[in-house]
């Protein structure tokens, strides 16, 4: 993995603009390596690591039981990575890693609630298309596709392959057409994404790091909100519309602090 560190905003727009395709993720602390929140759980809570796949498939199969009184159409619960995106966009811990083919919307969740510096990763979704990994070359994206009836019990459940696949369900919630988003699908839940990342033979990085410090946040969140990449947009429901309220106590202008100071 390729790790720039940066110095100003205008160098992440600059770099950023130039990796045309890739998907980015943004993480509000340099520390954190590319872990799923599934990973993190069980890692917490379950250290015995032969019972991560039963624990797994059991925790969608309650949830694709008792889904769908909350459904209007059932025929998601079906699909299992249209039942795994409701699971993470819900606030259940999954092997999904949130992606974005947008890295200012990456930069926005990497910033919001940055309080040290933090990290925008870069992932060459290009090259890694039509790359088969080194643990079995018959492994390409096509093949592995969770998209496809069984595959995930197959090639992900069990936990034992250095394989990642990306994309996106069948079908987009709002939320994740609003952040033009997409999913990246470890095989293996012990290792960070860049460790299984190694096991794809190529000379040019699959991965970039860029170190955001967090002197610059104050200018990007600017950028960021005059562009109009905010909770608001991002979430597109009345959730997203309270959350960003936490900017709006960042941000006033001049004007109306002139206002307030003479009404005072």
């Amino acid at each position: 993995m390729e790790v720039i560190k940066l110095k100003k905003w205008k160098s992440f727009v600059e770099q950023t603009s130039a990796l045309n395709g890739w998907a980015f993720r943004g993480e509000v602390s340099t520390k954190w390596p590319l872990m799923t929140s599934l990973a993190r759980r069980l890692q917490n809570y379950s250290p015995d690591r032969s019972l991560w796949p039963l624990r797994e498939s059991r925790a969608l199969r309650i949830f694709r039981r008792k889904a769908h009184n909350y459904l209007p159409d059932h025929e998601a619960l079906r699909d299992d990575l249209r039942s795994l995106a409701m699971m993470q966009h819900h606030g259940a811990p999954t092997r999904l890693l949130d992606f974005t083919k947008s890295p200012y919307v990456a930069a926005f969740f990497a910033l919001e609630d940055a309080v040290a510096d933090a990290a925008v990763y870069a992932l060459n979704t290009p090259l890694l298309w039509s790359l088969p990994p080194l643990c079995d070359p018959a492994l390409t994206r096509e093949h592995i596709d969770p998209r496809i009836s069984g595959n995930y019990a197959k090639y992900f459940l069990n936990n034992t392959w250095p394989i990642v696949w990306f994309g996106e369900p069948s079908e987009m919630d709002r939320r994740l057409v609003a952040q033009s988003g997409l999913f990246v699908i470890p095989g293996q839940l012990d290792q960070p994404l860049e460790k299984i990342l190694e096991g794809y033979a190529t000379s040019e990085p699959l991965l970039i790091k860029y170190v955001l410090p967090y002197e610059i946040r104050a200018e990007a969140m600017e950028a960021l909100y005059r562009m109009n990449v905010t909770n608001a947009n991002l979430f597109p429901d009345l959730e997203g519309l309270a959350r960003a309220s936490a900017y709006e106590l960042e941000v006033i202008w001049g004007r109306l602090v002139e206002d307030y100071q003479r009404s005072s």
